[in-house]
């Protein structure tokens, strides 16, 4: 196919051509044959497709955003000239990445490197690789596609916290059950033996000590929850940096109650999010389904709230929001006692007014800790949530 150059080359070479033979100019004839001579050599030059193989790996493939990341391409000219005149053009999301490529001889291999981009969270298509073979005053080019396309998933970024303590002695050895499911028992205290408990908790060594049966009473050691509610309303927010912010700061929450292997609950104004149960690689679930978290234009995040009606009891309730619209944040009201610990996270520019502003509106008794960045939630965190 022709450049843009190409086509205003051969435009006027035909103009030139057909006016010099009109008119009895020949020089313009001259000038015109002499332009569509070059475009048909440089249509020529650029004819033979590139016999090529071409690899593309992207190092790494998760990333936090504004982290480097890197597409990695593997050239090898499996051909038996050497090919010169090559670009590689990789498309990234909305735009291209161009690489020129040096002359390969035949059998020989080149390694191409090109930044991503990691600016914003989201999954960013990589691909399909195309190779362009150009003449050398660029009029003509031939373009092939290579291979298929990768992601590059760009993940929020997070900052080391410690996890929330649970509020409540009782929740830490867990309530004192004989119903409790095995794997979460511990021992707790000796007691006299009562009609239907389990044979196998005898202490016999007590028994015979005291001539009387004693059992042993197990306690359900249940792991610290952590339900996180992040709030997605565009109106929430003063600027799209904030979101950003509000979802780097619900990443750090989760992520460090994951890495500790605690059960965390992530919940959006629409809906449960994730649920995670506090074993495997729960910190990158949670980080990658953060990555693809996108603002809404719901109106209120009440119906968040709606399906925390229904919690158990216990752990830890984090509520991460804007300083811009409260709507639908007092239905906090509604579920914080049943959790132990209630923490609103008040996020962007102006946090600190906002959250002096409104204690005695939405979620009142609920302790709001201003963020204004990641360094200051590292720091608020440890000094005001975490005691």
């Amino acid at each position: 196919m022709l450049s843009a150059t190409g086509w205003g080359t051969l435009a006027g070479s035909a103009v030139l051509t057909a006016a010099g033979y009109a008119f009895g100019y020949g020089e313009a004839a001259v000038l015109g044959t002499t332009g569509l001579l070059t475009v048909t050599v440089a249509v020529l030059w650029a004819l033979p497709a590139p016999v090529l193989g071409a690899e593309r790996r992207i190092t790494p493939s998760r990333v936090a955003h504004g982290d480097p990341a890197e597409g990695v391409v593997t050239l090898t000219n499996t051909g038996g000239r050497t090919r010169r005149s090559l670009r590689a053009v990789d498309r990234c999301g909305d735009g291209d990445i161009t690489v020129d490529v040096p002359p390969l001889r035949p059998g020989t291999s080149h390694e191409l490197r090109y930044a991503l981009p990691t600016a914003r969270r989201g999954r960013v298509p990589v691909g399909p690789l195309r190779l362009e073979r150009t003449d050398p005053l660029g009029l003509a080019r031939r373009m092939r596609p290579y291979g298929g396309s990768d992601t590059l998933l760009v993940r929020p970024r997070i900052c080391p916290l410690p996890v929330l303590p649970s509020g409540r002695a009782h929740h830490v050895e867990g309530p004192a059950s004989d119903t409790a499911e095995d794997g979460s028992l511990t021992f707790h205290a000796l007691r006299e033996y009562v009609l239907g408990d389990d044979l196998r908790r005898v202490h016999w060594r007590s028994t015979a000590r005291t001539g009387t049966l004693m059992v042993r009473q197990m306690v359900d050691v249940s792991l610290p929850h952590t339900t996180l509610v992040l709030d997605t309303r565009r109106r929430a927010y003063a600027s799209e940096d904030d979101f950003e912010l509000a979802v780097d700061c619900a990443a750090s929450v989760a992520y460090a109650a994951a890495r500790s292997h605690f059960p965390v609950h992530l919940v959006g104004e629409a809906g449960p999010l994730l649920h995670t149960d506090g074993s495997g690689s729960d910190g990158e679930a949670l980080l990658d389904t953060l990555a693809v978290v996108r603002r809404s234009e719901l109106t209120s995040v009440a119906a968040a709230f709606d399906g925390l009606e229904s919690h158990r009891g216990g752990g830890t309730l984090v509520v991460v929001t804007g300083t811009g619209d409260t709507r639908g944040l007092k239905a906090v009201d509604r579920v914080r006692r049943r959790f132990d610990r209630v923490t609103m996270l008040r996020v962007g520019v102006g946090a600190e007014a906002a959250a002096t502003r409104e204690v005695s509106g939405p979620g009142s008794g609920v302790p709001q800790l201003p963020v204004a960045s990641l360094d200051e939630l590292m720091s608020v965190w440890r000094r005001k949530a975490v005691r």
